[in-house]
């Protein structure tokens, strides 16, 4: 689950809720002091009315998308608290300022969220904040994960039973695996294909611009584009040869197939290395922002390809120096000032009643306590509201009282996941695709038994069922090896968990 490093400050006000914000970097001032540059993070107290019922209508929909376990009335209220907005507005902050440490993850639909409520210091978010254009979007990093995300995978026919499917409405067949070539002739073919797309380089005046040499044009021809061509090329001309050698030389002239990273020029790829660095991986807002002249589909796939360029490596190495050279960690001494919001001063006999100036009989404004060690003043000086030691922790932490009351601005029973208020528009959610991860011992199988698995032999043909008891048996015979395999190249994973604070 994705974790935000961050901090928690105070306001200009002592009687205000700590701040909640995420560090990016620790920089020493030329006085020698330490100061925290840091992504702001709002509470639901912080944005407008309308905004809350945006938020709402947000988290209703994903109770009713997550099916969440019921709740009482008082953990629907606190779970507004544990709710926060990122933003994109930095600031600058003394480190003298952080109060303590907390975590901020973002939300996704495994997640329960009554769990929020049993753990100290623990938020989350869903959805991002624009303080300047006052709006709400949701978030472009959410997780999809959870049963509505699974395949549905129908049963296997059985023996002489037919299929009964619409063939128009399935996907279109690419390559099939029982084709008469053997793969000695495939891979032949390929490295025909790959000559072909050199020589067509070689002809074409912008592809000998941007690649001058032989052994920049070869490469270029060796990526995947060439390779799904000559395959493609293979199944329409049903695995013929002959005919296939023809398509790939037309009397035209060489057929030349280019990816993005051959379309794009090096100004708009210096343009997207800047986007990249200004939004991160969003991909809608550096194709609005830097390349609008660009399709989405035509600025991921160069992303993905850029990742395999040696610049990429370079900058990605100066960056973890730069990293390095940087200041990790700083030492803060434990705030020890006196709270001026302290109705008892230190020391005094703790009791029922407040000091002078307040009426004697009070009780908390949150939980009602008539006895506490400590007392607070809260909320307007007329009032005379005062909260105890504990729900005073809880105002300072999480802004809001543990119990819903007319002066903290909410009436009775309201919840962002009960309320039945007109339902404002968010903008669609952009979900990433999930990913499947191979266990260590799978990836090991597929090196010790890697003559019984043939890999390059079974990716050309996906359908072809795989014998897992014989790869089992054969690793289990050959468990010497495989024991020898983990003690040499299996280096042990260890997690640093990122590191949350608190501002005041």
């Amino acid at each position: 689950m994705p974790s935000s490093r961050t901090k928690i400050s105070s306001t200009n006000s002592s009687s205000n809720p700590y701040l909640i914000r995420r560090i990016e970097e620790l920089n020493k001032t030329a006085n020698g002091n330490v100061e925290a540059k840091v992504v702001c993070l709002f509470r639901r107290r912080d944005i407008s009315g309308n905004l809350n019922t945006l938020a709402d209508s947000n988290a209703r929909d994903f109770e009713e998308e997550s099916k969440q376990p019921a709740v009482s009335e008082q953990q629907k209220h606190q779970l507004k608290h544990r709710e926060l907005f990122l933003s994109r507005q930095f600031e600058s902050l003394p480190a003298t300022h952080i109060r303590g440490k907390c975590n901020v993850t973002l939300l996704n639909e495994t997640d329960v969220l009554a769990s929020y409520l049993e753990k100290e210091d623990c938020f989350f978010y869903s959805l991002v904040f624009d303080p300047v254009q006052k709006t709400l979007l949701a978030d472009q990093g959410e997780i999809r994960v959870g049963s509505k995300y699974q395949a549905e995978i129908p049963d296997k026919l059985a023996e002489g039973e037919t299929d009964t499917r619409v063939q128009e409405k399935l996907e279109t067949k690419v390559w099939d695996p029982d084709n008469q070539l053997k793969d000695p002739q495939i891979d032949q073919f390929l490295v025909v294909a790959r000559a072909v797309g050199t020589f067509a380089r070689a002809l074409d005046c912008s592809s000998s611009i941007r690649q001058p040499s032989l052994h920049m044009s070869a490469a270029a021809a060796s990526r995947d584009i060439t390779l799904f061509h000559a395959m493609d090329t293979l199944q329409k001309n049903n695995y013929d040869l002959a005919k296939a050698m023809s398509t790939l030389v037309p009397q035209g002239g060489p057929v030349l197939c280019r990816d993005e990273m051959e379309e794009w020029s090096a100004s708009e790829a210096m343009l997207f290395e800047e986007a990249l660095e200004k939004y991160g991986k969003d991909f809608n807002d550096i194709r609005q922002d830097f390349l609008p002249w660009k399709s989405l589909a035509s600025v991921v796939q160069f992303y993905y390809m850029w990742k395999t360029t040696d610049r990429y490596i370079q900058q990605k190495r100066l960056k973890a120096a730069e990293a390095d050279s940087k200041l990790k960690q700083v030492y803060i001494p434990t705030y020890t000032k006196p709270n001026p919001n302290q109705i008892m001063a230190p020391g005094s006999k703790p009791g029922m009643n407040g000091a002078a100036g307040f009426q004697k009989g009070l009780s908390c404004e949150s939980c009602h306590t008539a006895q506490s060690p400590q007392w607070y003043a809260w909320g307007p000086p007329n009032m005379q509201c005062r909260l105890c030691a504990s729900c005073w922790i809880y105002w300072k932490k999480y802004g809001g009282l543990k119990t819903p009351t007319q002066l903290e601005g909410e009436a009775q029973g309201l919840s962002p996941f009960t309320r039945n208020e007109g339902r404002a528009k968010l903008l669609a959610k952009n979900r990433q695709t999930f990913i499947l991860q191979t266990t260590k011992l799978t990836r090991i199988a597929r090196r010790v038994c890697e003559d019984i698995l043939q890999p390059r032999r079974a990716a050309r043909r996906p359908y072809a069922s795989i014998n897992a008891n014989a790869v089992k048996a054969e690793c289990t015979s050959r468990h010497l090896e495989c024991l020898c395999f983990l003690d040499n190249n299996l280096a042990s994973v260890t997690s640093n968990a990122p590191k949350d604070f608190m501002f005041k």
